[in-house]
C-alpha cells in the first residue's frame, strides 16, 4: 500500500480485501474511467466485477448471504473505488445505505426477502429524501402518504436519486399526518419495490422515473427524479412494518450518518488520486532546466496536499470506528465529511494547477476530478449544514448548565 492514508489496526482479512479492491481499481477502473465518464456510459462490466467480489453485500450479515464486514471496511473500500472513479463508488454507496436501513430498521420479513438479493447485487437500492424545492431542509418536504384502509397512497416528486433507474428498491421519506407534536414525528420511510428502468413502472403503477438528470460531473451513474402519482402500497411497505409509521425521519438520519462517512471516504479517494497524478506529473515535467518537483513552490504544494489527505483520512476512519462501536457519530461524521470534502476541492485544484495548461485538457484525468470534487461539497448535506450539525452537537456537550 502507498504511504498515504494507511489505517492502523486492520485485520488480515481487511488488508487482503483492500489489496484485492485496489488491484481491481488499477486493472479494471482507472484504464477505462476517462472514456466511460466522457461518454456518460453506465459501467456494466465494472459492476459485474464488483458483484463477483461480493461488494454489494459487503456489510450485509452472513446469515443473509453477505460478507458481514464493518462500516470501516466499507468506507475503506469506497475510498479505493473513488480513487479509480467516484461514480463507481456511488453505485454501491446508495445501495449500501438502503441495505443498512433494512438491516438496522427493517422487519424480519423485509430482511429475509430483500437482504439476500441485495447481497448479490440482484436487487439494488436507491435513497430518496430531497425534493425539487427542498434539499437539506428535510422538514419542508411536501410529498405525502395518506392511509387508505390497509394501504397507503403516495403522491409527490422526489429529486437526486442516485441509481434511480437501475434500482429495484427505493427507500423514500414522505410526510404522513399522524398527529405527532413535531413535524419529525409525522414522517415515514417507505420501501418502494419497482422494476428497474426509466418511464412508468409496470410493477408499481403511478411511479415513474422520467429520465436522468444531466450533470457536469458524476457521470456514468444515473441521477434521476421520481414521480409518485397515486402510488398504492400496503402498510408492510413501511420500513420496519406498519407500527414504525412516524419513525421515518429518525431512521433516515441514522442512514445519513453512515452516508456522510462514505462521502468523506469518497473525498479521500479522489484526493489520493489527485495527489498521485500531481506528484507523477511534477517529476516528469521540466521547466527552467529542472523537474517541477525541484521547484520549492511545487514541493510545498505536494507537502500540503499530502497533509490534508492524512487529516481527512484519519477523521473518516475515526467516525467509521465510532459508528461500528454502536455509538452516535453525528458530530464526528459531520466533521469528517466537512473536512474531507473541503480539502478534496483544495487538493484537486492544486493538482490541476501543477498540471498547468494540460490540466484543462480532456486527455488528462485531472480534468475529470475537477468536475467531480464539487459534488462532495453538497452531497449528503452542504458544508454549512455540517457546521450546523457539529455546532449543535458541541453545545449538547459543552452547554452551560
Amino acid at each position: 500500500m502507498a504511504r498515504l492514508a494507511r489505517t492502523p489496526g486492520l485485520t488480515d482479512v481487511q488488508q487482503a480485501m483492500l489489496e484485492t479492491v485496489r488491484a481491481f481499481v488499477d486493472r479494471e477502473i482507472i484504464p477505462h474511467a476517462q472514456r466511460l465518464e466522457h461518454d456518460d456510459v453506465y459501467p456494466d462490466d465494472i459492476v459485474a466485477g464488483m458483484r463477483e467480489m461480493g461488494l454489494f453485500g459487503l456489510t450485509i450479515a452472513e446469515e443473509y448471504g453477505g460478507l458481514g464486514e464493518s462500516l470501516l471496511t466499507y468506507a475503506l473500500v469506497v475510498e479505493e473505488l473513488s480513487r479509480g472513479w467516484m461514480s463507481v463508488s456511488g453505485i454501491v454507496n446508495t445501495h449500501f445505505i438502503v441495505a443498512y436501513l433494512v438491516s438496522q430498521h427493517g422487519s424480519d420479513e423485509q430482511k429475509q426477502r430483500l437482504l439476500p438479493r441485495m447481497a448479490t447485487g440482484e436487487v439494488r437500492g436507491a435513497f430518496s429524501m430531497s425534493e425539487p424545492g427542498t434539499g437539506s431542509d428535510v422538514a419542508a418536504i411536501r410529498s405525502r402518504a395518506v392511509a387508505d384502509g390497509d394501504d397507503w397512497v403516495l403522491d409527490g416528486q422526489k429529486m437526486w436519486l442516485t441509481n434511480g433507474a437501475h434500482s429495484s428498491v427505493v427507500a423514500t421519506l414522505l410526510k404522513t399526518e399522524l398527529g405527532a407534536e413535531s413535524v419529525y414525528g409525522n414522517m415515514t420511510t417507505f420501501l418502494l419495490e419497482k422494476e428497474p428502468g426509466f418511464g412508468l413502472n409496470e410493477r408499481l403503477p403511478g411511479l415513474s422515473i422520467p429520465g436522468k438528470i444531466e450533470k457536469m460531473g458524476y457521470k456514468g451513474v444515473e441521477t434521476t427524479e421520481m414521480i409518485l402519482d397515486g402510488v398504492r402500497v400496503p402498510a408492510s411497505a413501511i420500513l420496519g412494518g406498519a407500527d414504525r409509521a412516524g419513525r421515518g425521519f429518525y431512521q433516515m438520519m441514522d442512514g445519513i450518518e453512515v452516508g456522510r462517512v462514505n462521502v468523506a471516504a469518497r473525498a479521500c479517494g479522489i484526493s489520493i488520486r489527485a495527489f498521485e497524478l500531481a506528484i507523477a506529473y511534477a517529476q516528469q515535467r521540466r521547466t527552467f532546466g529542472a523537474a517541477l518537483v525541484e521547484h520549492q513552490a511545487i514541493a510545498f504544494k505536494l507537502a500540503e496536499m499530502a497533509t490534508k489527505i492524512e487529516a481527512s483520512h484519519a477523521l473518516m476512519v475515526g467516525a467509521a470506528r465510532l459508528k461500528d462501536a454502536g455509538q452516535r457519530n453525528d458530530v464526528e461524521a459531520g466533521m469528517a465529511k466537512l473536512l474531507a470534502s473541503e480539502y478534496c476541492a483544495e487538493v484537486v485544484q492544486e493538482a490541476f494547477r501543477i498540471h498547468g495548461g494540460y490540466g484543462y485538457s480532456k486527455e488528462y484525468e485531472i480534468e475529470r476530478l475537477m468536475r467531480e470534487a464539487p459534488f462532495l461539497l453538497i452531497g449528503e448535506g452542504t458544508s454549512e449544514i455540517q457546521k450546523t450539525i457539529i455546532s449543535r452537537g458541541l453545545l449538547r456537550e459543552y452547554g452551560i448548565r
